[in-house]
């Protein structure tokens, strides 16, 4: 979840939302405990989640006035063969003064909040809040949902961290807590798509990319290996995100990976 956004599973977290991103990094660590995951989404969400204005440019693919709500179904599912699902609630709160102007906020039910702005180049999140956190962080540069212009090749980056890998024997298991933020690279890859949720049909919608890797000892067979990272998000006009993909495949005797989908069942 930066952006496109777990920067915020945890958003989406992070979103996505925007997936992945230092911000994530400061989700609780990852155990198979239930609310682990809905944590993690809104870190990765976090790159999803992002903006300011009145209406806000762009934002009828991300709306940020206050008054809406998106519950998702939130599902893991990991290579050692465990499936898990959870719910995940955001909700916009409206304008606030924040790290030295206007930005709209959004709330997370995992304990997160985010900033977000928006104007001419797209919109992007400016500061956030974990509940353990004593008071909201601005962002050191501009974490993008969406960048301007909404067409097919449009492209930004954004850093995020591995979400879903871990170590199967050695300490500490979770990857991110051992290995620094690595550069995703985002592209709008299709327009006016169709997507199908427990939700709706939602038409006119977006489709981004993205693909990071980080290096890792995979096992003494193949040795280091880059492992993958792909983040995939639909944003439907009117409506914002519908769906979520984020992949860490592992496919190694030293590492377990996993896929977290994030499905919109109701919005408001």
């Amino acid at each position: 979840m930066t952006s496109p956004t777990l920067a915020t599973l945890a958003a989406p977290v992070a979103a996505v939302s925007r997936l992945g991103g230092p911000a994530p990094i400061e989700m609780r660590p990852m155990s198979s405990r239930p609310g682990t995951t809905q944590r993690l989404c809104a870190a990765t969400l976090a790159a999803v989640l992002s903006a300011c204005s009145a209406p806000p440019p762009g934002s009828g693919y991300f709306p940020l006035e206050p008054g809406h709500r998106w519950t998702y179904d939130v599902k893991s599912e990991f290579e050692n063969h465990i499936v898990t699902h959870e719910t995940l609630t955001l909700a916009t709160l409206g304008r606030e003064t924040i790290a030295g102007g206007d930005a709209w906020r959004r709330h997370s039910d995992s304990g997160v909040d985010y900033w977000l702005r928006s104007d001419d180049s797209g919109i992007y999140r400016v500061a956030s809040k974990s509940d353990l956190d004593a008071e909201s962080k601005p962002d050191a540069a501009r974490r993008y949902v969406l960048k301007t212009p909404l067409q097919t090749g449009t492209a930004w980056q954004a850093t995020t961290t591995a979400y879903l890998l871990q170590r199967r024997q050695e300490f500490p298991r979770e990857i991110r807590h051992t290995h620094p933020a690595v550069p995703m690279h985002y592209q709008i890859e299709a327009v006016g798509e169709a997507v199908d949720t427990r939700a709706g049909r939602f038409e006119r919608c977006l489709r981004i990319k993205g693909h990071a890797s980080v290096r890792l000892f995979a096992d003494p067979v193949v040795g280091w290996r880059d492992m993958p990272l792909v983040t995939t998000e639909w944003y439907c006009e009117g409506v914002g995100l519908v769906r979520l993909v984020r992949e860490e495949p592992a496919g190694s005797t030293f590492l377990s990976g996993g896929t977290i989908t994030l499905e919109l069942v109701q919005w408001q």
